[in-house]
């Protein structure tokens, strides 16, 4: 039996154990890593030269973009090394340091996501109270106190789950470290504090969902008024590329921790938390340029302004 105080590493789930699948997913990695950064760094770039772009909805998506890059950087790395070097350990810190970053971030983009939804939910419905609402101080405020719940969130989570005695080992059934995971490993008559206090701290996350879901049958009732044709094409567009992202972001969480235990299963656990961590900072930016006509002139004008430099 051992405890936590004993255990210096942990064993992550490794993809594959032949040699040539491991090199072959470390430059899957690599591929997907690169493609975030270009992507996420583009959008960042665009909106923070474009004084155009200087609105709450580009503020937010600058900062969602912030998010994404840093979340795929706190997984995706650490994957890409054991692949290479052909292990599985990492160290009790940092796994640790892993959980603490990927809680923060992942809590402090859903609450930026209910805001950003809480924005074209004004935009739309109250367009005359927009510039009131949502000013540039009032954005600031906002942002910020998504960030600070987000990294309170965690430091109470991870400092909890890692005050658990460990009587399981030290093997992770996921290719980063999660609090699920290190709850396995935790003597079965500790872990209902954690357990309860993840019950306690998800009613905010229940809040900023019904929040969502809210603003959204509002907004869908306000477009449906609007007698235009351009009109609706105009609040579809910005609107629907939030609705997307939410939903991804929701659908790969959801069903990644509430699936059916009869399903289960470590393929298919690793399968899914890719899906969920990897996926949607790859997609994300490719999901809200792709109707969205004025960040696309912007990033037009951003390259051929850098290609055209002497």
């Amino acid at each position: 039996m051992s405890n936590s105080s004993s255990i210096t590493q942990f064993l992550l789930l490794a993809f594959a154990e032949r040699r040539e699948l491991q090199l072959l997913h470390f430059w899957l990695f690599l591929g997907i890593c690169l493609a975030a950064l270009l992507a996420n760094g583009l959008i960042i770039t665009t909106i923070a030269c474009d004084h155009h772009l200087h609105t709450p909805m580009y503020f937010f998506l600058l900062n969602l973009s912030l998010l994404d890059l840093a979340s795929i950087s706190t997984t995706v790395p650490k994957a890409m090394a054991n692949s290479l070097w052909d292990t599985r350990a990492i160290s009790y810190w940092g796994c640790v340091t892993q959980i603490f970053f990927l809680s923060f971030l992942l809590s402090t983009e859903f609450y930026l996501l209910t805001i950003m939804s809480y924005d074209r939910y004004v935009a739309i419905c109250k367009p005359l109270h927009y510039g009131t609402l949502l000013g540039s101080r009032a954005c600031v405020h906002i942002a910020a106190a998504a960030w600070g719940s987000g990294f309170l969130y965690s430091l109470l989570h991870t400092t909890n789950t890692f005050s658990l005695p460990l009587c399981q080992g030290n093997v992770l059934d996921q290719f980063f470290c999660e609090i699920p995971q290190i709850l396995k490993l935790s003597c079965s008559h500790f872990y209902l504090r954690e357990f309860g206090l993840l019950a306690f701290s998800a009613f905010p996350f229940f809040l900023c969902f019904v929040f969502i879901v809210a603003s959204y049958v509002q907004i869908f009732r306000a477009v449906l008024r609007i007698p235009s044709e351009q009109g609706w094409h105009k609040a579809f567009s910005t609107c629907l590329p939030h609705l997307a992202v939410v939903s991804l972001f929701l659908t790969t969480g959801i069903f990644t921790y509430m699936k059916p235990l009869s399903i289960s299963s470590p393929s298919l656990n690793l399968v899914l938390s890719f899906l969920y961590s990897v996926v949607p900072p790859v997609v994300n930016p490719f999901i809200y340029s792709m109707r969205n006509q004025e960040l696309k002139g912007a990033l037009r004008k951003l390259m051929t302004d850098v290609f055209q430099q002497p």
